[in-house]
């Protein structure tokens, strides 16, 4: 695999042409659709020369979805996940579990049938739908609570066909920090027992004495003891309701990995990546600016249609673009192939288990046929 950097006057023909490569591969690898117009500054993946030599570092990969995901992109996708996270299993503070209010059956027997994982996805949400501290508190401190939510997701498990429990709680109070550390502790253990693993979602820190609610409940020391393996939320800089910016900037996410390097052994660690960008509309005003969340895909489409040029943050190491549109500024931050080659030699560079995708809901080719010429997916 290539990376090329589009510039003006190129056509996907004459790519093609100068690389040797044909251009239907150009087409189907960037998913690009007719009549095939590109963007000055937008990142092509290349199909040149022969496969990647054998050697490639192994690596976990999971993705997480809903069950409204398209079954085409499913299809499309599982071959390149080792787990699928399906998304969610809420509690009530009994411990009485919740399922997903749409059927997630076809997305068990699906991931089964490729050789993928399904995980159950375990989260604390409150009746808005938000991450709900109080649910967290009244089951991590009552062992009867506890313990009826851990006989739970055993059941759940054997009669399912689940191979595994992600937790993600997010939120957590201060005070409850280790009660936390215990409950997964506690539910490692049962689940352990049935054959499975079990991991944990961990808020990007870069410190212990790192200030916020996202934060000061997860200690990653104790965490990373409790759980098989944790996933590095490394992604959220640039956000809804935030400034624009890069979504996963490299230089804050390799903070957050050499952070997490000295608590969790690497081989327990997985890197979080945003499937995902942003367009912000200008000026940004905090407390009333919202960011509209867009595919990376339809992100170079947006580029192309306002005659925009994809610029890169070398920084960050992160593509963006500036356009007007019916008289109104934007800009657009997301994630491209060069995007994905930073964080992958990240993840080889300090031999990290593997990788987690927020989220797989919309088809981004171009990373999945990177990914396996990078690495040798488990």
């Amino acid at each position: 695999m290539e990376i090329y950097i589009v510039r003006p006057g190129d056509t996907v023909d004459a790519i093609a042409d100068a690389y040797h490569v044909s251009a239907q591969s150009i087409i189907y690898n960037n998913q690009l659709p007719y009549p095939y117009p590109l963007a000055v500054g937008q990142a092509l993946l290349l199909s040149a020369g022969s496969p990647s030599p054998n050697g490639n570092p192994m690596a976990v990969t999971g993705g997480y979805a809903y069950p409204f995901i398209s079954r085409w992109v499913l299809e499309q996708t599982l071959p390149y996940l080792s787990d699928l996270f399906i998304f969610s299993y809420g509690f009530t503070p009994e411990g009485e579990l919740i399922p997903p209010a749409l059927d997630d059956t076809f997305m068990v027997s699906m991931a089964k049938s490729f050789g993928t994982a399904p995980i159950l996805t375990l989260t604390p949400f409150g009746p808005t739908g938000q991450f709900s501290n109080y649910l967290i508190s009244q089951v991590v401190n009552s062992e009867p609570a506890k313990q009826t939510l851990i006989a739970n997701l055993s059941a759940q498990i054997q009669e399912r066909g689940f191979e595994g429990v992600d937790i993600d709680f997010e939120y957590i109070l201060p005070e409850d920090k280790v009660p936390f550390a215990n409950f997964v502790r506690d539910v490692r253990t049962a689940v352990n027992e049935l054959g499975y693993p079990v991991s944990v979602a961990l808020a990007p820190k870069v410190s212990d004495s790192q200030t916020g609610l996202l934060y000061e409940g997860k200690d990653y020391g104790l965490l990373g003891e409790a759980a098989d393996s944790v996933l590095l939320m490394t992604y959220e800089w640039g956000y809804t309701y935030g400034p624009p910016m890069a979504v996963a900037p490299l230089n804050k996410v390799r903070q957050v990995v050499e952070y997490a390097l000295t608590k969790i052994p690497a081989n327990k660690i997985n890197l979080g990546i945003p499937n995902y960008g942003y367009d912000w509309t200008l000026p940004f005003v905090q407390g009333s600016s919202k960011a509209a969340t867009i595919g990376n895909v339809q992100a170079v489409q947006i580029a192309i249609a306002n005659d925009a040029i994809i610029q890169f943050d070398e920084t960050a190491q992160s593509p963006y673009f500036r356009y007007v549109s019916e008289g109104l500024s934007h800009e657009v931050w997301f994630e491209d192939v060069r995007s994905l080659s930073a964080k992958f030699g990240l993840a080889k560079e300090y031999g990290l288990r593997g990788m987690g995708y927020w989220q797989v809901m919309q088809l981004f080719r171009a990373n999945w046929l990177l990914l396996a010429d990078s690495f040798t997916i488990l």
